[in-house]
């Protein structure tokens, strides 16, 4: 038989593809097994016993990524263990089809399944991430610039050379990803094809127990064993687009709908004349601080103290809750739904908003031109444009309060020196008009090491007093703790912020003194808990009875703690309620709040 003869006959199809010509054509050593080339060629020639374990090796670890990479979960909250023991549908699927296909087909669909498993990946990284901190999943079209954020964070908090690190480090494993999936991919290919029959009858075995699997419900601790997480995450994230889109319709048809548009200037918060009012926004500050089990007993104590201590100056306090459009981070994303009375759920409805000439609750007092407005903003450390949005007519962000001391971890500066501050750039000075503030605590943020404890507010000055409380604190490296440590610490600074914001009431507080103080957000569900809901403490204090007299329909209750069965509502209807309050009722015509719950 002649060679041109002989190198067309049929493949069998249980024989590696490789011995038919105008096939593909992996490397094999010189007894068939398929190794690397070059270097890994002359070991198999010299050490064939070598090559075969080290091509196994191989293809057994490719085939371990791959199965990592469809049954790792997008959230790390859920059980981990048991959702590595599924069937995923996805790679049943790829096994039915790639041995079908033509040898150069193949390649091409192996390498682009690979590239395509390696995106989802990396999503399914920032899901965890995202999950960890925000207790959401990352949003593929609008979260992109909290990547940014994510750097500004780990370098305020932890200094230069580890954000640095986390930026090589997160460089080098998106491209090893991007690189190795559809090399596996491609790898495990191969020998589906040289082991056609079997590979056939595995993955009819396991097509079977997958449907079986489905029809039954079948779980292992909590995780179905018929999965198809990966296709579920991909279609869950297009929807995600759709829905944000959506969202941003109905925004703007809300931003275009204001009950307070036209109200008279002269006719807004009549029943504030006088006063001066504070919002202050304590970071972090949530529900499962005053709820759960393991820092309740440190904060109602420590909001008990301090409800009779404004007794005691004779101011009196009421709260309740308000459900946050935003969890473990996301501040201003709180802040902007509290004032503008919209519900801001993304950087992109944050943008339209802000670029709008939508009425804020602080810009209600300017508007009204009977107050001086001010924003406090020690966390700003860069232009914030939107200031002007907020309807503030001066603002001191971090340059401008004159803090020589050290930063707490992301925070600039102690909440005591930012009062302080506050103080003695504008309260404390005679003005024509009385005061409308805005107040950003800070000292209560992500990762609440080290912390600042209290000083006299005589010893305050520039900061300097801090360096040694700060040399004395733990260290701000140390953000991977035990979960009891963490929430420990968070108490901690909760604890502080409102010591601070209480006691700067009961010393520079007078009978014309309105504070409304709120957390923003919970903080991150390692210490709010997996399945925490989004509310956040609300107080309103005062010096003169009539204003809580106001809110007396509000039904909240006395004190700065709310019980469990206290009022809920959204954030973003707080501000018509607010106006209402305070004010005669919304121009004649205007209609109800499209916001109000």
């Amino acid at each position: 038989m002649s060679p041109f003869m002989k190198s067309r006959q049929l493949p069998d199809m249980d024989k590696p593809d490789t011995e038919q010509p105008d096939t593909e054509q992996p490397d094999t050593d010189q007894n068939g097994e398929e190794g690397a080339p070059g270097v890994a060629r002359v070991v198999g020639r010299v050490h064939p016993g070598v090559a075969r374990v080290a091509a196994r090796v191989l293809t057994g670890l490719a085939a371990v990524l791959v199965l990592l990479a469809l049954l790792l979960p997008n959230n790390l909250t859920d059980p981990t263990v048991s959702a590595f023991l599924r069937i995923p549908v996805e790679g049943i699927v790829a096994a039915a089809v790639l041995p079908f296909l033509p040898p150069r087909a193949r390649r091409v669909v192996a390498i682009v399944a690979g590239a395509v498993l390696g995106l989802v990946t990396i999503l399914k990284f920032l899901d965890i991430g995202f999950y960890n901190e925000l207790d959401r999943p990352f949003d593929a079209r609008l979260d992109w610039f909290l990547l940014d954020d994510a750097e500004a964070f780990l370098r305020d908090s932890g200094g230069q050379a580890l954000a640095v690190g986390a930026v090589i480090g997160v460089i080098l494993i998106v491209a090893a990803v991007l690189v190795l999936m559809p090399l596996a991919v491609l790898r495990v290919s191969r020998p589906l094809v040289r082991h056609s029959t079997a590979t056939l009858r595995t993955t009819a075995v396991l097509a079977v127990a997958w449907i079986t699997c489905a029809a039954l419900g079948t779980q292992i601790a909590g995780a179905p064993v018929a999965s198809r997480s990966t296709g579920e995450l991909v279609y869950s994230h297009v929807k995600q687009a759709r829905d944000s889109l959506r969202d941003e319709r109905q925004l703007a048809k809300a931003a275009a709908v204001d009950p307070f548009g036209k109200t008279p200037p002269d006719q807004l918060l009549t029943g504030l004349r006088g006063k001066d009012v504070i919002f202050a926004f304590i970071e972090s500050y949530g529900r499962s601080a005053i709820e759960d089990p393991s820092m309740a007993p440190q904060i109602d104590a420590m909001l008990a103290d301090n409800t009779s201590k404004l007794r005691a100056a004779g101011f009196s306090s009421r709260s309740a809750f308000l459900t946050s459009p935003t969890a473990g981070g996301g501040s201003w994303l709180a802040h902007s739904t509290f004032l503008s009375g919209l519900w801001i759920t993304n950087q992109r409805s944050y943008e339209t908003v802000t670029s709008g000439d939508r009425m804020t609750l602080t810009g209600a007092f300017q508007r009204a031109d009977a107050w001086r407005t001010v924003g406090i903003m020690p966390g700003v450390t860069r232009a914030w444009p939107e200031g002007k949005f907020f309807g503030l007519d001066n603002i001191y962000d971090s340059k401008h309060l004159g803090y020589q001391g050290p930063s707490f971890g992301w925070s600039r500066m102690p909440d005591q020196f930012v009062l302080e501050s506050f103080e003695r750039l504008e309260h404390g000075k005679p003005g024509p008009k009385p005061l409308m503030s805005e107040i950003i605590l800070t000292s209560s943020h992500n990762p609440w090491a080290p912390l600042p404890t209290s000083v006299g507010w005589d010893q305050v000055g520039d900061g300097s007093v801090y360096d040694a409380i700060h040399a004395a604190g733990k260290d701000p490296h140390a953000v991977l703790r035990s979960t009891p440590e963490v929430r420990g610490d968070y108490a901690d600074s909760v604890e502080y912020s409102v010591n601070s914001l209480v006691s700067y009431v009961t010393k520079y507080g007078h009978d014309n003194t309105v504070l409304v103080f709120l957390g923003d957000h919970q903080p991150i569900p390692k210490v709010a808990g997996d399945h925490a809901s989004r509310d956040v403490p609300i107080a309103i204090v005062a010096h003169d009875p009539a204003v809580l007299d106001k809110i007396a329909p509000w039904g909240w209750q006395d004190g700065l703690r709310p019980g469990p069965h206290a009022p809920v509502w959204r954030m973003d209807s707080f501000r018509n309620r607010f106006l209402t309050a305070y004010g005669p009722q919304p121009a004649a015509g205007a209609g109800p709040s499209p916001s109000a719950p």
